[in-house]
């Protein structure tokens, strides 16, 4: 199966680093269409998730910088692609940190201009595990670019914006203990 970021197969990469359970309560922030939430609610967990501009039935409109969820109140928050477009990863991992019960779990892969674990550590998370996928988002990158996806609109933005610096893209496996 062709795994990149955001897609199926990268949410069931991303679960195998965890031992997740039926009944979890997980989020996902950046939601999007939802396929991710669709993934999690056929494994048996009760799944919402949150986007600025939903695209998807099961999405909701929200603003992961500020979490309409109580603190303590999620098992799991998954992001894929969106932690970075915010432009304020650290206050979307402490929104993370803060509505995450003790022992949950943070699944993140997101562009990362090289301090993206260290910002989760900062926060207070256990990180489990850190991967460069930098050729993996390549791969996906220019493939959207050569469909004209819609994905790779804010990606201009960001281009120009970072045009120079180094980008990879990271993924992270945190706790919170």
């Amino acid at each position: 199966m062709n795994r990149h970021p955001g897609g199926e197969a990268q949410t069931l990469y991303l679960l195998e680093n965890i031992e997740w359970k039926k009944e979890m309560k997980a989020l996902d922030l950046g939601a999007g269409e939802g396929d991710s939430i669709r993934i999690l609610k056929s494994l048996g967990m009760d799944a919402h998730g949150v986007d600025l501009f939903p695209r998807g039935s099961d999405v909701e409109t929200g603003d992961f910088l500020h979490l309409q969820y109580p603190s303590d109140s999620i098992d799991l928050c998954i992001s894929q692609c969106a932690f970075f477009v915010s432009r304020d990863q650290k206050n979307a991992l402490s929104e993370c940190w803060r509505v995450l019960k003790k022992g949950g779990f943070l699944l993140l892969s997101d562009l990362d201009t090289g301090n993206l674990s260290e910002m989760a550590e900062q926060t207070g998370f256990t990180i489990l595990r850190q991967e460069d996928q930098t050729l993996l988002w390549r791969e996906y990158y220019l493939e959207a670019i050569w469909n004209d996806s819609f994905c790779c609109e804010e990606y201009k933005i960001l281009q120009k914006e970072y045009k120079g610096k180094k980008l990879r893209y990271t993924m992270v496996v945190g706790r919170k203990e």
